[in-house]
């Protein structure tokens, strides 16, 4: 698939990276012909200089046979009208922008226009909508504070109380995906062999919860 990235930072030098490791062909578009240096010597991505939301540019960069693009500059009017040029002109398939102000990007959401808020996605989630995988199995809040998240967890839990779990995890269970299908837990819910169970959490305790729930729970006291 042929992908454009507009805007070669931190962000956008990543991403046409990870999505050229994936096998796609990939264009970057930075008007700083000096924003290339941070895409590796072997990256084998093709760079165009320019504004990403100039015809011109775009159709140099590709875009009348891009599957996908991408607009991740610093500039939310500037990823917001590439985008929409994108969409509304070239009618690329799938296209993201990366927006700063979370509460715009919700605004474009609802517009038709697929937005990243800055502060709760990352590279990985551009990928994914890019590519229109699966969600990854972790949602944040547009704040970046809140992270709903999938456990598996270890087979000893199996048959305790959901509120156990919650408790030794400090978590809030919000469903669980049992033989294929979601189920609102209820007080006396008990977790079940092969449950998938999605709780909330902070962002900063992502990593404890996923390795408390992957381990034995402790023994019930006395």
């Amino acid at each position: 698939m042929q992908v454009v990235v507009m805007g070669c930072g931190r962000v956008g030098a990543a991403l046409a990276t990870a999505m050229r490791a994936d096998g796609h062909r990939v264009t970057v578009i930075d008007r700083d012909p000096q924003a290339f240096d941070r895409l590796p010597e072997d990256s084998g991505c093709t760079t165009v200089v320019g504004h990403g939301y100039r015809r011109e540019v775009l159709i140099e960069a590709g875009i009348e046979r891009a599957g996908a693009f991408a607009a991740v500059t610093s500039g939310d009017n500037s990823n917001i009208i590439a985008a929409r040029i994108a969409d509304e002109v070239f009618a690329v398939p799938k296209v993201v922008a990366r927006i700063y102000d979370a509460k715009r990007a919700r605004v474009y959401e609802r517009l038709g226009v697929p937005t990243v808020a800055t502060v709760p996605w990352t590279t990985e989630r551009l990928r994914h909508a890019l590519l229109g995988d699966t969600a990854p199995e972790q949602w944040e809040d547009p704040t970046g504070s809140v992270t709903v998240l999938a456990l598996t967890p270890h087979s000893d839990w199996v048959g305790r109380p959901l509120a156990d779990l919650e408790a030794g995890l400090q978590v809030r269970a919000a469903f669980v995906i049992r033989f294929g299908a979601g189920v609102l837990p209820a007080a006396r819910t008990r977790i079940q062999d092969e449950d998938t169970v999605y709780v909330a959490a902070p962002r900063e305790r992502v990593a404890e919860v996923l390795a408390l729930a992957a381990a034995p729970p402790t023994p019930r006291e006395p």
